[in-house]
Parts: structure tokens; sequence; C-alpha cells
């Protein structure tokens, strides 16, 4: 019975011991996810600064070539509409 007693007591110590190693191993993981997260946050933050002022332009840009279609369009109407083509009755 004593045997019994002491494999008892040894599989309670190494339970004890893994215990222990796994808390170890989750502060750990909770500290590298939050570095991760931390420097992910940083690196988006980084590319939008940089980006910001690119996209802007491209907009900008867009919006001019829209305007200057638009008025192609309108005058294109207008002189259509002006030239003296022949009329359906």
């Amino acid at each position: 019975m004593s045997t019994l007693e002491e494999q008892w007591k040894s599989v309670q110590q190494q339970l004890k011991e893994l215990g222990k190693q796994a808390q170890s191993a989750r502060g750990q993981a909770r500290r590298r996810m939050k570095r991760l997260e931390r420097r992910t946050r940083v690196a988006v933050a980084r590319a939008l600064r940089n980006a910001e002022p690119q996209v802007r332009q491209a907009v900008d840009e867009a919006q001019r070539v829209g305007r200057g279609l638009r008025a192609g369009v309108r005058a294109g109407t207008a002189a259509y509409r002006a030239s003296a083509r022949t009329k359906k009755k």
C-alpha cells in the first residue's frame, strides 16, 4: 500500500508542476499576443498615414476628370441641339 501512496503523491507532484508550467505558458502567450496586437496597430496606423495623401490626391484627380467629362457631355449635347440637322415632324 505504501508504494501506491508514493506513486499517488508522485503523480500529484507532477500535476502541480504541469499546472505551474501551463500557467507560465499562458502568461507568455498573453504577453506575446499583446505585443503582436500593438505592433499590428502601429503598422496599420503607419500605413494609413502614408497612404492617406495619395488617396486624397487620387480622389481629387478623379473628381476633376469627372467634372471635365460631364462638362464635355453637356457641351456636346448643346452643340448637337444647336446644329442645323433635319428635324423630324
